[in-house]
């Protein structure tokens, strides 16, 4: 059981990669491990860990168990983006993989952030940019303990 668990889990991750990359950026694709950097319509791919720029940080604000549920245990946590540069952020897009188990597929699961179809997260509509050196805050409730695996696919200032 224990094998199929892991196997299950490898595909699940194989998937998500596939399906999120190469993820286009221009005229380049970018590859997974990489951010699609567009500075003033210049794109250009680059390591994650070169991305300096924006930053993600997750707290957990708290978890408990539902007993109308199924006594299954929901975990919130709020994502917070941080804008690192001098500049306004006008874009960013986030993939997300198996691991954002939203509590239920309403919209009252996740709030002030776009979940698209293809489970790439973006900026609401009312929230169009991210000033210089500012922060904005989305969150959901995830099913279990575990956190949602989040990457910044693309930022565009």
């Amino acid at each position: 059981m224990r094998s199929i668990l892991i196997l299950l889990g490898l595909l699940l991750t194989i998937a998500f990669a596939s399906a999120s990359f190469p993820y286009q950026c221009g005229q380049q694709s970018c590859q997974y491990g990489q951010v699609c950097r567009i500075d003033n319509g210049v794109c250009g791919c680059i390591p994650v860990n070169d991305c300096h720029e924006v930053s993600l940080s997750s707290k957990v604000i708290g978890s408990w168990v539902d007993g109308s549920r199924g006594n299954k245990r929901y975990t919130q946590y709020d994502i917070t983006i941080t804008n690192n540069l001098n500049t306004n952020i006008k874009q960013i897009y986030i993939a997300t993989d198996y691991t954002l188990r939203l509590r239920d597929s309403s919209n009252n699961s996740i709030w002030n952030v776009n979940l698209l179809p293809n489970g790439i997260l973006t900026l609401p509509s009312y929230q169009p940019s991210i000033n210089a050196h500012a922060s904005f805050t989305f969150g959901f409730i995830l099913e279990g303990t575990q956190p949602a695996h989040l990457n910044v696919l693309s930022v565009s200032f």
